[in-house]
């Protein structure tokens, strides 16, 4: 890869161009480098020797290293991590890193670090961190709840906290219930830095935040002096806790005076009871200091089918009368609250932009029947599992034509006529359909409205739509900028739908057709021998496919998972029972790809990687004695 080819060489004489890229002056490169993600800088140091001295020069000044689409190895990533005293942020799946490569990620330069995955790690990590990275301003650590939190010593927080004098917003994305068993907790958390304003903890229990927040009388003070809360600067608090109680809201409500963002998320594995509970009570004592804008109370149903069973009107209102300023309110699992109370958040809140309402069994149409008479400018609404609704709550809602996001998953009695409406709204980017009773009819009204805005579609589901769907949405008739795509659940989709698909040649990077019982070889064949934009590389735009449980899949399909075919491909679903050994050397053919087996989630999201299949091999080429010749063959006559 060196050298010139022989007709670049050829046309350069020809035209006194420059005939190598030898001749090209450094700064030029260099410059064209400074314009690319790490990724694809690292992907053109191999290509030749003069691109790979002129990587390694940008990468000794970039302030920014960030690379979260695959998990390198130390050995991957050790070449291109260079001593660089101007790098300010580095964010890094660490799904293949461990403490063994402390000294090559903790830089002190470093303002910014997001390390995902960090399973493997121990609890040094956080205290190296302090020793290490003086001048961090953000930190981001995701690991399963499982693994690191269990590694954890509290002394390892306290000199994380000690040394981070300049942290601003911090994310622990794991369980620091182990941390609790000292009696150091709440004094190591007053070592903070007085500039924290942001506090993510992945979980946390409800009696340790109320012991954290709640002002107390120190050991040798008189019992009228009362010290303030700790971490009172906090502006953003975002908390996963064993149970929201009237007892944790009023103590973050009244302790964090400056609190503008508040998320809460529960999932209990019991019945609540009412001194375990979220109650009007406790509604009431949300945003004492008139400065909330951002509002999320969330119940799981992880564990068992659990709701907020004593919250209803009532608190909703008395919610109300404190959040005329609120900007984003999220409320999931408040079956008890009816038209009344949801209609007082919309007539409340003149400056809501975003409402997310899950689990809201006794929401009906009646909500949105006068939503036009308000001066709301809404850009995102998600209404999920909200079964009561029909298309006339669509129509209603459909006057804020600035709608960006509309999230309607699992709103069974939804159909044609609201795709009719939801057709006029010319900014939406994302619509979510999943579960409900559309048609193909429907989906054609897309079409003509909406599809060339259109960045995300999800019917997953619908079980009426068959492949007249695919042809209505990508008819070739307009430029589409549609790039994820879940048709998973479609029991009448087949390969005539993929390969109209493939022929509309839409740029999707993100393609899920999960349980679809008709999908079969031809459509991998398809998808792999699309050309996008004129590209040469196969299948080019997919970087996540995800084929888990489609029956009619066999070994034939390997042949075109491997190289060259989606040369970006980084996540891959599919199903373990075809060949376990098959499915192994794919792993080895393509060390970056996460091949998922088991039906979990796929895509960046650090909680959803868990059973994830991933190997560390060398590039083999194998796969292809595992294949027939009549693969080619058959691919050759369909596409």
């Amino acid at each position: 890869m060196s050298r010139t080819p022989k007709k670049l060489k050829e046309k350069g004489m020809a035209s006194g161009s420059v005939e190598s890229l030898d001749q090209l002056p450094t700064a030029i490169l260099a410059t064209i480098m400074t314009m690319l993600d790490i990724s694809s800088i690292c992907s053109l140091a191999v290509t030749c020797k003069t691109l790979k001295t002129c990587a390694s020069h940008v990468l000794s000044f970039l302030p920014n290293f960030h690379i979260l689409d695959i998990s390198p190895s130390m050995e991957l990533i050790k070449p291109w991590l260079l001593p660089n005293p101007y790098l300010k942020s580095l964010k890094l799946d660490c799904g293949q890193l461990n403490d063994s490569s402390f000294e090559l990620l903790l830089r002190p330069s470093l303002e910014e670090l997001c390390l995902h995955n960090c399973a493997d790690f121990s609890g040094k990590l956080l205290s190296e961190i302090g020793s290490q990275c003086k001048d961090l301003k953000s930190l981001y650590l995701g690991s399963r709840a499982e693994n690191m939190g269990g590694a954890l010593h509290i002394s390892e927080l306290e000199k994380l906290l000690v040394g981070c004098t300049k942290l601003e917003a911090l994310s622990l994305m794991f369980d620091i219930l182990p941390l609790l068993l000292g009696h150091k907790f709440a004094q190591v958390w007053a070592l903070a830095s007085e500039k924290l304003t942001s506090l993510e903890i992945g979980y946390i229990s409800s009696d340790t935040v109320t012991e954290l927040l709640s002002p107390n009388v120190e050991p040798h003070q008189c019992p009228n002096q009362i010290r303030p809360s700790i971490l009172s600067g906090i502006q953003k608090l975002s908390l996963s806790v064993d149970y929201i109680t009237d007892n944790i809201v009023g103590t973050i409500s009244k302790g964090l005076v400056l609190l503008t963002h508040l998320e809460l998320r529960d999932a209990p594995l019991t019945e609540p009871r009412i001194a375990f509970d979220l109650t009007n009570a406790g509604l009431q004592q949300i945003n004492q200091h008139g400065r909330l804008k951002h509002l999320s109370l969330v119940r799981s149903q992880e564990y068992i089918i659990t709701n907020f069973k004593r919250v209803n009107d009532l608190g909703i209102l008395l919610m109300a009368d404190k959040c005329a300023n609120m900007e984003s309110i999220c409320l999931g699992g408040f079956c008890r609250v009816t038209d009344t109370g949801f209609k007082t958040i919309l007539h409340s809140c003149a400056s809501l932009y975003k409402l997310k309402v899950s689990r809201g069994s006794q929401m009906t149409d009646l909500v949105f029947h006068d939503v036009a008479a308000t001066s709301l400018s809404l850009t995102h609404v998600s209404l999920r599992w909200c079964n009561l609704l029909t298309d006339d709550a669509v129509r209603s809602l459909v006057c804020n034509m600035g709608l960006e996001v509309l999230d309607l998953r699992d709103c069974k009695n939804l159909g044609d006529e609201a795709l009719r409406a939801i057709s006029s709204l010319c900014k939406l980017k994302m619509l979510l359909l999943d579960g409900s009773a559309i048609t193909d009819v429907g989906i054609a009204y897309l079409q003509h409205g909406i599809i060339s805005s259109l960045v995300s579609l999800s019917v997953r589901g619908c079980k009426k739509l068959t492949d007249k769907c695919i042809s209505a949405l990508f008819d070739g008739s307009s430029k589409l900028d549609l790039q994820v795509l879940d048709l998973s659940y479609l029991p009448n989709l087949s390969d005539n739908g993929i390969l109209a698909l493939a022929k509309s040649r839409v740029p999707i990077s993100e393609l899920r057709m999960r349980q679809c019982p008709l999908i079969s070889d031809t459509s991998v064949m398809a998808l792999a021998t699309l050309q996008v934009d004129d590209d040469k590389c196969q299948g080019s735009s997919l970087r996540l496919l995800d084929l888990y449980n489609c029956r009619r899949i066999t070994k034939l399909s390997y042949h075109w998972l491997k190289k060259p075919y989606f040369p970006r491909l980084r996540w891959l679903g599919m199903t373990a029972r075809i060949n376990r050994d098959v499915i192994d050397v794919l792993a080895r053919n393509r060390p970056f790809l996460h091949i998922a087996c088991h039906g979990e989630k796929l895509g960046t999201d650090p909680w959803n990687d868990f059973g994830s299949y991933k190997h560390e091999y060398e590039e083999l080429d194998e796969i292809g004695q595992c294949l027939t010749e009549s693969a080619r063959t058959m691919i050759s006559k369909l596409i």
